[in-house]
């Protein structure tokens, strides 16, 4: 205990304090998000309907509704700083314009918000953890280690937005790729019942909203974007660059290719859905696999030491119940 205290320069209460009130934490969260019904489909039909809309007048953007009421409003607030500070100006604005698409963040504000939290999220994050770190006079033997902490914080703050939009987008793409193989059936059915592409696309996504809502909603705006652009072509592969899915984009070049030459779209789909489920049931195996070796270390910490304390124990008592005896 006393080497933790000078190592850390932290005495173990507050470490453990510390710890406990993270665990509480962490726990009422994991409990919030279990006991939170959400509705997978809450604001994704009224942003598909602002698209149409927009669409139909020929914008690609949602014009400003101006009220006679003034309010606070703090993405306004977010879109003077940004100007301020020049944001939105830079090269990369469309590449972070479609990370966050791909993220699922479709609003226009999505961008301000993102740069502005890239701002002052390290100010906060940073002034968070230094008032923490010199305010209860943490590690007061060591300054290069308060030093240390309140950089790592900093940096940890500038990096946060990054993870948070990067982890979505992962777990967006992964929704969507296990919901690939029943919608590319569903699509196979509808081709062959003599559907046309719109009509098809429109159709799965009504049957997957339960299923995979944000794969759903991928397919409505494509059949939207279908059948008010211009060139059906580029509604297509603005489906393949909202998703980060090579699986996607082969859909998509299927049908490029099948709109380009007239060729038979079932046969093409039903190729095509067939590969995903054997990569499905591939990733299956595969994890099937790694399973013995992930479980070694528990078994060896956790299982091993009990099952030899239930074996060993009434002989080891027994042993020892002998020798007092013998005494």
């Amino acid at each position: 205990m006393q080497a933790v205290e000078d190592i850390l320069g932290i005495s173990i209460i507050n470490l453990v304090s510390f710890a406990v009130a993270i665990l509480v934490v962490l726990i009422i969260f994991a409990i919030y998000n279990a006991t939170l019904v959400k509705d997978p489909m809450r604001g994704r039909l009224k942003a598909l309907e602002e698209r149409r809309e927009a669409l139909r007048a020929g914008l690609m953007t949602q014009r400003k509704r101006t009220s006679p009421i003034k309010k606070v409003d703090a993405v306004g607030i977010m879109r003077t700083i940004a100007d301020k500070f020049k944001l939105l100006q830079t090269e990369q604005s469309q590449k972070v314009t479609d990370h966050l698409v791909q993220a699922g963040y479709r609003s226009k504000d999505a961008v301000v918000v993102y740069q502005v939290m890239r701002l002052i999220s390290p100010i906060i994050v940073g002034g968070l953890a230094i008032t923490y770190i010199y305010g209860m006079n943490m590690m007061p033997d060591k300054p290069y280690m308060q030093l240390l902490a309140s950089i790592g914080s900093v940096l940890f703050g500038a990096k946060l937005p990054d993870i948070m939009v990067t982890n979505q987008k992962t777990k967006r793409a992964d929704l969507i790729r296990k919901g690939m193989p029943d919608s590319l059936d569903l699509l196979v059915v509808c081709a062959e019942a003599g559907l046309t592409l719109d009509s098809a696309l429109k159709r799965v996504a009504k049957e997957m909203v339960g299923a995979c809502p944000e794969l759903a909603e991928e397919l409505e705006l494509a059949s939207i974007e279908l059948g008010f652009l211009p060139e059906r072509r580029q509604a297509l592969i603005n489906l393949a660059s909202r998703v980060d899915l090579p699986a996607l984009r082969n859909v998509v070049t299927t049908l490029i290719q099948s709109e380009k030459y007239g060729t038979p779209l079932a046969g093409s789909l039903r190729v095509l859905s067939a590969e995903f489920r054997n990569e499905r049931l591939l990733r299956a195996e595969e994890k099937a696999a790694r399973l013995p070796a992930i479980l070694t270390v528990p078994l060896i910490l956790f299982i091993l030491p009990t099952l030899f304390v239930v074996l060993m124990g009434p002989a080891a008592c027994s042993v020892s119940d002998n020798f007092l005896n013998a005494k």
